[in-house]
């Protein structure tokens, strides 16, 4: 088959792999939408867990059972599914919490195990969800998008009457349909690119000019306010917006370095709540739900679909400029 394997740390290539051969209480999955990430670049340069080389990234996708191994019930050849990447160890702390994301030892297909840049991928069949007759590409978001649930989850108050969100990329515009799906009624975006904020106003979403004086009217005004951005200035910012007795969702991943200054006193007073949000906890049937709710124009999130080789080329430089997200389309 052929797939993008990450033979070394740095290193990136598209190459003919062997043919993967599921196990006991494996499938072979055809992968047919594989979406990428910023964890892949992360992985790339062994700053995400515990990265494992030689490994094929990958882990938002979706595509069709090829094969069933041994000791497998509820699959079958054909079967429409996309897949969940986290692989938890079911002993730790963390996972007898139910916080499988939080296992001491997570690993996650195209992280420490291959995913799904490649033609072909084998994985639990326990790691599978039906997606009906959605759309590949569309169902490949659902990673991403329980990654949003997670994250909602860890913020979740009974009135949230307002939400700000820095950052209109492509999980900003994700973490806006879920809270939309939440009945949140009024979501207002902001971000230094207009034409993201073009694009979230096309959804139906509110926006503000960066650094406006409409921005700027909503200090110590809003009840949910989100850094989608990883931008550390960002994120020391979101304190500025939020009303009192607020939430604030670190939600981008900032450096591992970064820093950011604080007033406990201030926290105290305005009895103000911050959460940070990792990854997903199993939760890809409520994503499933939600990104069906929305219905088919989620799929203008993915700005570019191409083959894996172009996804490869772009693993050893950068995204396009002004690309959402990206998928290799695999035939």
């Amino acid at each position: 088959m052929k797939g993008i394997i990450f033979p070394a740390r740095g290193e990136v290539t598209c190459a003919s792999l062997p043919d993967p051969v599921a196990g006991n209480g494996e499938v072979v999955i055809a992968v047919k939408s594989s979406g990428l990430c910023h964890t892949d670049f992360e992985v790339l340069k062994a700053n995400y867990g515990t990265s494992a080389f030689p490994v094929v990234p990958g882990h938002e996708y979706a595509g069709v059972v090829a094969d069933v191994g041994p000791g497998v019930t509820g699959f079958a050849v054909g079967d429409r599914v996309v897949v969940d990447p986290n692989l938890e160890c079911g002993t730790c702390r963390a996972c007898l919490r139910g916080w499988a994301h939080l296992c001491d030892s997570l690993g996650a297909y195209g992280v420490t195990e291959n995913g799904g840049f490649a033609e072909f991928s084998r994985v639990k069949a326990s790691a599978l969800h039906r997606i009906g007759d959605m759309d590949f590409s569309i169902a490949a978001l659902c990673e991403p998008m329980g990654c949003v649930l997670n994250g909602l989850d860890a913020v979740r108050s009974p009135i949230t009457d307002n939400a700000l969100i820095f950052g209109a990329g492509p999980m900003g515009l994700l973490l806006a349909m879920a809270l939309s799906a939440r009945n949140v009624p009024d979501i207002v975006f902001t971000d230094i690119d207009d034409t993201r904020l073009e694009l979230a106003a096309s959804f139906g979403f509110n926006f503000v000019t960066s650094g406006s004086s409409q921005l700027a009217a909503l200090h110590h005004g809003v009840d949910l306010v989100v850094d989608a951005t990883g931008v550390p200035a960002v994120a020391g910012n979101l304190v500025n917006y939020m009303a009192n007795g607020a939430k604030g969702l670190f939600f981008g991943v900032c450096p591992s370095d970064a820093r950011i200054e604080m007033s406990p006193f201030e926290v105290f007073r305005r009895q103000l709540t911050f959460a940070g949000s990792h990854s997903l906890n199993h939760n890809i049937p409520q994503a499933l739900e939600t990104i069906a709710a929305f219905g088919p124009d989620i799929s203008r999130v993915v700005s570019h679909r191409m083959p894996l080789e172009d996804v490869s080329n772009i693993l050893l430089s950068s995204p396009p400029k002004g690309s959402l997200k990206i998928q290799a389309t695999i035939s």
